[in-house]
């Protein structure tokens, strides 16, 4: 196996991979993420319901157990307004308007960290535990789970917006794009080519996360 990290390895075998091949394993990778996300969620959707019909000494959901619903429909806002944007960004970047997106990914960006911060805040000013009942438990882990995979696209998001501020008007050197300062040609030619790539993958997961977000609201606040 060491040859394959030797300082003389032949780079030509990985240099080069066209925009259309990794356009179209961000596509495949994001339905495949998606659908592995929405199996997470529907560990606490069977929970939700085996449990509330269960009711067990009628502690499903007793007095002092309310999560706030302001906090609740303003996050789950903060989401569904992030994938709409995202989805007008991707229609921008189609259409050559580079300003235009970067400006509704950066509105996206800041939509999902109040969505995560209101979340936060949702959880202190709560008195309430995942103990204290079937509704707690499902509640503090289920919102829990959906912050997390928040914070996965919104990690995702900033270093997408990042790339295409970083390479905007730079000529790259070989090997630039890859920072591996062996290689004698780029791996990617114009990373800026894989943007709308990312963007379409991005603006998938988001409006699954969007669907979730709802159906959280939904479940957990109205129902």
């Amino acid at each position: 196996m060491t040859e394959f990290a030797h300082p003389a390895t032949e780079y030509g075998v990985v240099e080069g991979e066209s925009a259309e091949l990794v356009d179209r394993n961000l596509r495949i990778g994001s339905q495949l993420w998606s659908s592995a996300t929405a199996f997470f969620f529907f560990a606490f959707l069977f929970a939700f319901f085996y449990l509330r019909s269960l009711n067990e000494s009628h502690l499903w959901k007793p007095k002092n157990v309310t999560p706030p619903t302001t906090l609740g429909t303003l996050t789950a806002a903060c989401v569904v307004a992030a994938a709409v944007l995202l989805t007008l960004a991707l229609r921008d970047h189609r259409n050559e308007n580079r300003r235009a997106w970067r400006i509704k990914g950066a509105v996206s960006i800041a939509l999902l960290t109040a969505a995560i911060v209101l979340q936060i805040v949702a959880w202190s000013t709560e008195g309430f535990g995942p103990t204290d009942g079937g509704y707690a438990s499902v509640y503090i882990g289920w919102t829990g789970l959906e912050v997390l995979f928040l914070l996965g696209l919104l990690y995702w998001l900033e270093t997408t917006l990042a790339t295409s501020l970083r390479y905007r008007s730079a000529r790259l050197a070989p090997g630039d794009a890859s920072g591996d300062a062996h290689r004698t040609a780029h791996d990617i030619d114009d990373p800026l080519s894989l943007i709308r790539g990312e963007l379409t993958a991005l603006s998938f997961y988001a409006n699954v996360l969007a669907l979730i977000a709802a159906i959280t609201w939904f479940l957990l606040f109205i129902l």
